[in-house]
């Protein structure tokens, strides 16, 4: 398949995404660049690779000549509108492409997309999940990342056309997108993030709300009954809107009534499962599953195959994830928290005392949201970059200066038995680890030393 034979991409960035652009880009027969600042041994192994397919690899600089004659061009999500190759791009009036924008330019089947600002990733996968259970082909993946699924243009490489795409998509890909128009268009939720990225909330939203730029009547769109912040994203956009969260007694078409998770559509109401056979921990992960099956639902999954897929959802690594137990008390490691909002809902969804964990870069959030008014507090413990500043903007808080090996000892001595120890930072990681992966894992060792 030469799809793109004498067509000249630039893709930048090597990492995961850049790296499977970059493959998808030879494979269809493309004269392929790609740079990237970082010359470290695991940047300059994956360039090697490129390089003998056939693609010319820059490491330490971008040639911004070659990029800027491009046919098209892959920006990284890692790489910042303000990066001094992007503004020499923009100077010269080139517009580039986020990796799931390339892709989808080579899948052949219907696409979900699901955004949001928190549960992107539980939706995404159980989205997956359901449709598998139904002996329905689904390809996910998209920014879920850890592992847990690939980029997008791995997806396009694939030898079996599957029966639905899945993708999950963050800002900074959507802020790239050209063509990108799913069939069936999810968002779990809106809350700020990413403030040190975005210069406003606005700005923010701005790039969320281009999920809806292509809508046309045949679009389906999942959202969150009674989320105003929502709405105004959607705003006028065309197509079919079905709702999940609320009660039956508004227009939800999924919702939990009288402790059973229902569906409602094509006119009829059925119960799936009951609340408590739902193994997730938390009640932001029941609206999760709410999205998912509405989703599965409308893609054609049956209800049997959807309870079946509830009852056998799985927690994920890092998001209210339990790591141990001892002396009656349950440590939790919701690492993948990195905003106020994720924060607030972990700790909306627990019904113990709780010693929270909060602190790493900055991010530039008003932490003073954190605490829902009826939240079970034992102790408040900040740390890293952000911490001084959330002991100030929170009673009660305290600076633990220092590792993370000393905030545990510290909530080792202040939990009771039947408290939570909860790692919900509100921050990324980078201050004192590299992603929120390797933060949750020492969390994890730390947890067991000590439970």
């Amino acid at each position: 398949m030469n799809e793109l034979s004498g067509v000249r991409l630039a893709v930048l960035g090597l990492g995961a995404s850049g790296v499977a652009a970059a493959r998808l880009a030879l494979d269809k027969g493309g004269e392929v660049y790609v740079s990237d600042l970082r010359t470290e041994p695991e940047v300059a192994a994956r360039g090697a690779e490129l390089g003998a397919r056939g693609a010319r690899v820059d490491l330490g600089e971008h040639d911004v000549d070659w990029i800027a004659g491009a046919d098209t061009v892959v920006v990284s999500p890692g790489i910042p509108p303000a990066a001094p190759v992007l503004r020499a791009l923009a100077d010269r009036g080139v517009r580039w492409i986020s990796e799931p924008e390339f892709a989808v330019r080579f899948f052949s089947g219907p696409l979900v997309a699901v955004t949001g600002t928190n549960g992107k990733t539980t939706t995404t996968l159980l989205v997956g999940r359901f449709l598998e259970a139904a002996g329905l082909r689904a390809a996910v993946g998209g920014n879920v990342g850890g592992g847990l699924a690939p980029p997008a243009c791995e997806l396009a490489l694939l030898g079996e056309e599957p029966d639905w795409y899945v993708l999950e998509m963050s800002s900074f890909q959507l802020a790239g997108i050209d063509r990108f128009r799913p069939d069936i268009g999810v968002v779990t939720n809106l809350a700020p993030d990413h403030l040190d990225r975005y210069a406003s909330l606005e700005a923010y939203r701005a790039d969320k709300a281009r999920l809806f730029d292509n809508a046309d009547d045949r679009s389906v769109w999942v959202l969150p009954e009674g989320d105003h912040e929502v709405e105004s994203l959607a705003a006028d956009a065309p197509g079919r809107r079905f709702y999940f969260g609320g009660s039956g007694e508004d227009e939800s078409h999924s919702y939990v009534e009288d402790e059973v998770l229902h569906l409602r559509t094509n006119g009829a109401e059925r119960g799936l499962i009951r609340e408590e056979e739902f193994p997730l921990l938390g009640r932001h992960n029941v609206d999760n599953a709410l999205a998912a099956a509405l989703v599965a639902s409308l893609a054609g999954a049956e209800d049997t195959a959807i309870a079946a897929g509830l009852r056998a959802a799985t927690s994920l690594p890092h998001r209210l994830e339990q790591v141990a137990q001892g002396h009656g008390v349950i440590w939790v490691n919701d690492s993948k928290a990195t905003n106020v909002a994720s924060t607030r809902s972990a700790l909306e969804s627990l019904d113990r005392p709780v010693v929270l964990l909060i602190g790493g870069k900055d991010k530039g959030e008003d932490f003073s949201r954190v605490v829902p008014a009826d939240a079970q507090m034992r102790a408040l413990l900040a740390f890293g970059a952000a911490g001084p500043r959330i002991a100030d903007e929170i009673e009660g808080a305290v600076f633990i200066d220092g590792p993370l090996k000393g905030v545990v000892e510290r909530a080792v001595q202040v939990a009771h038995e039947g408290d939570v120890v909860l790692l919900s930072p509100a921050c990324s990681s980078f201050d004192m680890f590299t992603d929120y992966e390797e933060r949750g894992r020492a969390f994890a060792v730390l947890a067991r030393t000590h439970a």
